[in-house]
C-alpha cells in the first residue's frame, strides 16, 4: 500500500517575532503620539502606518482599532492597549519590520 501523505505530521511551532522589532514598534507608536496624552487617535496610529510604508493605512488603521481597542472609546490607551496594536502589527509584516522602517 502507497501513502500519498505521511500518517504522523509534525507540529511547527509558530516562529515568535524577534524581541527587537516589538520594541521598534513599542517606541514607533509611543512616538506617533504627539499630543502625550497617553493615547492614540485615529490619526495617529495612522501616521504610523505611514512611517511603515503600509500600501493601505487606513484599512490597516481600521483594522487595528477593531483589533486594539477594547473600551470602544476611539483611542487605543498606550499602557493599556498597545500590546494588542503591537502584536496586530506583527501579524500584518510578519519579519519585515526593520525593511519597513528604513
Amino acid at each position: 500500500m502507497v501513502f500519498f501523505f505521511n500518517k504522523r505530521t509534525e507540529t511547527k511551532h509558530k516562529d515568535l517575532p524577534p524581541k527587537e522589532d516589538y520594541d521598534e514598534l513599542v517606541k514607533l507608536f509611543r512616538r506617533c503620539d504627539v499630543n502625550n496624552d497617553g493615547r492614540l487617535s485615529w490619526e495617529e496610529v495612522k501616521a504610523g502606518f505611514r512611517r511603515l510604508h503600509s500600501r493601505f493605512p487606513v484599512y490597516r488603521t481600521h483594522r487595528a482599532f477593531q483589533m486594539a481597542d477594547q473600551n470602544h472609546d476611539g483611542y487605543i490607551n498606550v499602557d493599556d492597549e498597545l500590546d494588542k496594536l503591537v502584536t496586530y502589527v506583527l501579524e500584518c509584516y510578519p519579519g519585515t519590520i526593520k525593511l519597513r522602517l528604513i
